[in-house]
């Protein structure tokens, strides 16, 4: 399908990767805690975005990842499956039918995302004469709450011209490392939060993440950043659960492949 030249004015698509296959913490994105999917607990907060038309999961043909499309269809959430490595190509493919003038990538490891913090990025990019806004460029916000918005031509320009591994993968490297070509900005943090963990990649992630939920979410399904912070200030040792991972592991993984080409 060729991208609609004349998509509705403004009009904001966000597509939410995931798959089965993760390396250090396989099927992740259905482990269950407060009795839902890590993923559908992710699709709900996402929902709740003031900003956003609309939401796409994008997730692979690969039959592992079956499962993936079988929760969005009953929860009522588009979803389009395509190739499992060349993620920049699903994503696109997965945003053209809704012929957004932005778009907004998220990932399927982020299930305490704020929607209040996608919005803030969303609002950055509609700015006159942005093509790129992110909160992670140089990250402020707690890891886990990372969210990238471009204007969806920006996008199709990289997925006609992008071939190194990690822009495949990782989808907006091509994007974000050309200031010259493109005019990006960025959402930040003060105070720094950056060495705060709230994403999913490991088992220690997992508990971490189950233990926000199960001191909130009964009393606050909608609870935020904030609500997180203050839980933290109270019970400090939670976030020591997970402490000490590195960040952007698997980016940093894809640029060594790139070195090695």
């Amino acid at each position: 399908m060729e991208p609609d030249l004349n998509p509705p004015p403004g009009r904001t698509v966000a597509v939410l990767q995931a798959r089965m296959s993760s390396t250090r913490l396989p099927g992740k994105v259905l482990l269950r805690t407060c009795g839902k999917p890590l993923l559908q607990h992710q699709i709900e907060r996402v929902r709740r975005c003031g900003a956003l038309d609309t939401l796409v999961v994008a997730t692979s043909d690969s039959p592992d990842d079956a499962p993936i499309a079988s929760l969005c269809e009953q929860l009522g959430v588009p979803v389009f499956r395509g190739d499992l490595h060349d993620v920049l190509d699903r994503m696109v493919r997965a945003a053209r039918p809704h012929a957004p003038a932005f778009f907004v990538r998220l990932t399927g490891d982020c299930p305490l995302a704020d929607p209040a913090v996608i919005d803030q990025v969303v609002q950055a990019c509609r700015a006159p004469g942005v093509d790129y806004a992110s909160n992670a460029l140089h990250p402020s916000f707690p890891d886990g709450l990372d969210a990238e918005c471009m204007r969806f031509a920006v996008l199709e320009e990289a997925w006609r011209d992008a071939r190194k591994t990690s822009e495949r993968e990782h989808v907006t490297p091509f994007i974000h490392s050309q200031p010259r070509r493109y005019a990006l900005r960025e959402v930040r943090h003060a105070p720094d939060l950056s060495g705060l963990r709230w994403t999913v990649d490991d088992p220690a992630d997992f508990v971490f993440v189950s233990q926000v939920y199960e001191h909130l979410y009964a009393r606050r399904p909608d609870f935020g950043m904030e609500d997180v912070l203050a839980l933290l200030r109270a019970h400090p040792e939670l976030a020591a659960i997970n402490a000490g991972t590195q960040r952007n592991e698997g980016y940093l993984r894809s640029l060594r492949q790139d070195a090695q080409a």
